[in-house]
């Protein structure tokens, strides 16, 4: 995934360079055979056979419908994409033998709703042995959005100077909090008389207030959690919320060790069975939501 997502990248800035080149000689009444020769002067070996504009043109088109399948595979789709080469070999004390070349990039585009834009630069040095390169600057800017987390995960690989891992980790990311929002609002569709979400369906919140038991209520945490090496998967944590006297009258128990007993749960629910479960265990059994008196149980017997 990692290379697709690099050959993305290097589709689009080639797209850039053939549309400049099927563009600029209309524009300026230059000949055709002007575009040929720096065409063949960057792409030496797949401009050889560009006999005419058409040629040109319809790789062109093959190169566009790779950047969509790729885009489609990935979820990522770059939208426009500049590159800026600068010389350091003869502004540094180096060697003869040693050539340094700093590149500045330039993109943007979007995952699903998302979108970014990426500055970032790369510095190459190239000796008679060797090539290396290395991420020195990434610059990453997100447009407002309902995903208080994103943040956090922009400020991680904007500090590590990651690139592959936040187009690595961004797809998974943006799909659970998508996921996390529709089944957030499912619940609050159909239960709404005791499913709250104060901060929305987008939150990483949300209260299961009993309504027979007032002031006894149910916070479900659900956060994103990336591991060192960009690895997204979902968290969540149950945190009751009970008036003191009901704790004094919990001789079992039961409200210390629910947390514990609610990843039991999920773990073998899964998250949406686990939430819905938890609801219809605060439902009175005249209630009209389902009642379930198995589930009822589930967090008191573990």
């Amino acid at each position: 995934m990692d290379a697709q997502r690099a050959e993305v990248c290097a589709l689009e800035a080639e797209i850039a360079a053939l549309r400049r080149a099927c563009e600029e000689p209309r524009a300026a009444g230059e000949d055709a055979g002007l575009v040929q020769k720096s065409l063949r002067e960057i792409y030496p070996s797949d401009s050889e056979g560009w006999a005419s504009s058409k040629d040109l043109q319809s790789h062109l088109e093959h190169l566009e419908s790779e950047l969509l399948f790729l885009s489609t595979l990935t979820g990522i789709n770059i939208r426009n994409y500049s590159m800026k080469t600068e010389d350091l070999t003869s502004t540094e004390k180096t060697e003869k033998s040693i050539k340094k070349v700093l590149q500045k990039h330039r993109l943007s585009g979007n995952c699903h709703m998302i979108t970014f834009q990426l500055e970032f630069e790369i510095l190459e040095i190239q000796n008679k042995e060797s090539l290396s390169s290395v991420i020195t600057d990434l610059n990453i800017i997100m447009e407002p959005t309902e995903y208080s987390e994103l943040s956090e995960f922009v400020s991680r690989a904007e500090e590590r100077r990651d690139l592959l891992m936040f187009f690595r980790s961004l797809r998974f990311f943006v799909e659970w909090c998508d996921y996390r929002k529709r089944t957030f609002q499912h619940l609050k569709d159909k239960y709404p008389e005791v499913v709250h979400l104060p901060e929305g369906a987008a939150s990483s919140c949300m209260g299961v207030r009993s309504a027979c038991q007032p002031g006894f209520e149910l916070v479900v945490v659900w956060r994103m959690h990336m591991e060192e090496e960009g690895k997204v998967f979902p968290k969540l944590d149950l945190l009751p919320k009970v008036p003191q006297q009901a704790l004094e009258l919990d001789q079992h128990h039961i409200l210390e060790t629910a947390p514990l007993r609610f990843r039991t749960l999920l773990g073998v629910l899964g998250i949406e069975a686990a939430l819905e479960s938890l609801i219809t265990s605060l439902c009175p059994a005249d209630n009209q939501f389902p009642a379930n008196t198995q589930t009822q149980s589930r967090l008191h017997k573990g």
